[in-house]
């Protein structure tokens, strides 16, 4: 292929072509993933349909962009200086698209959720929607999801994300967004599992987890004490690391070096905890928004195969609610 640079006469005299955006998305797909195959899934084509994308472009362009090695692809230097004007490409067509079929918002809204959801679904939610509103002011409130409830019936908070047992379910729920086996948790090599009664890590009063949790070694007839209380799961986690205590958390907070017990174990299964979206009535459109934002993020998990047929009812009387009120 060849590399002889143009002439500033011939750049000028000549018909300039117009490069694609759908060959340059790709092209930067493959430049931040190194691979065919992964860049391929993220633009949804195949891999022989990208390659030729690749192809054009080097003949549009009269250059080497990518150097194929055995595992991997890297970028030539002309490569780099593609991948850089690519992407403010992209950058200034989805502002321009944004214009029209995104109108500017403004305002301010009041987000509440659980502590749990603050270290990893939250930048999500406040990185893609900043992208798109700017101009939007987001105020998080995190903390218990009884407390989060409360302000959100006392009109401080627009949207909220809270906690619940699946047999209490709030007048106002919008969606369910999660539903979570909860487990128990113990450190790696627990001597506390072995003592009796059962020192337990525990949420505070109105904490679904700590009531589901209770109830399930009471019916099991199971001795415990509470032995720790904290208003968050970092602190209940804590606990489990030091081997001070157990405890009953989402089966997603449980990583090592902490781990769940199994069917084994002599404690009881717990249940499962769901996480609900609360709107309010009067949700102006900068609320709406971004509840369409955090449903977009928090995608409703599989439900579990062995999950009980309370759950299923549970799920069946939201799918009502949600006709009922033409969400």
């Amino acid at each position: 292929m060849s590399t002889i640079t143009p002439s500033a006469q011939t750049c000028r005299s000549a018909v300039m072509p117009i490069l694609d955006l759908d060959m340059l998305r790709t092209f930067v797909a493959i430049a931040e993933s190194g691979s065919m195959t992964k860049a391929a899934r993220v633009v949804f084509r195949t891999p022989a349909a990208i390659s030729m994308q690749v192809k054009k472009l080097e003949e549009v362009l009269q250059r080497n962009l990518l150097e194929r090695k055995s595992r991997s692809i890297a970028l030539t230097p002309e490569g780099e200086i593609l991948l850089r004007y690519s992407r403010q490409l992209l950058k200034l067509n989805e502002e321009l698209v944004g214009q029209f079929l995104c109108p500017r918002l403004n305002g301010k809204v009041t987000l509440g959720m659980p502590e749990q959801f603050g270290s990893n679904e939250l930048p999500a939610i406040l990185s893609q929607f900043a992208k798109s509103h700017p101009s939007v002011q987001v105020d998080v409130v995190l903390g218990k999801s009884i407390e989060i409830k409360q302000r959100f019936e006392n009109g401080e908070i627009d949207l909220a994300l809270i906690s619940h047992n699946l047999h209490v379910t709030p007048d106002t729920i919008l969606k369910t967004v999660r539903l979570e086996k909860l487990v128990w948790a113990v450190s790696k090599n627990s001597d506390a599992i072995n003592q009796s009664p059962l020192p337990l890590a525990l949420a505070e009063h109105g904490c679904p987890w700590r009531t589901l949790a209770l109830e399930a070694l009471d019916e099991a007839g199971i001795e415990y004490r509470i032995a720790y209380s904290s208003e968050n799961c970092t602190g209940q986690l804590a606990a489990v690391m030091a081997d001070l205590a157990v405890a009953a958390v989402p089966e997603s907070l449980v990583k090592p070096p902490l781990k769940k017990l199994g069917h084994t174990n002599r404690l009881p299964e717990i249940g499962y905890a769901q996480t609900s979206l609360m709107l309010s009535s009067s949700a102006n459109e900068v609320t709406l928004v971004l509840k369409d934002f955090i449903l977009q993020v928090l995608d409703p998990r599989d439900m579990k195969a062995d999950a009980p047929e309370s759950v299923n009812e549970s799920q069946a009387h939201i799918r009502e609610a949600l006709e009922h009120l033409k969400i």
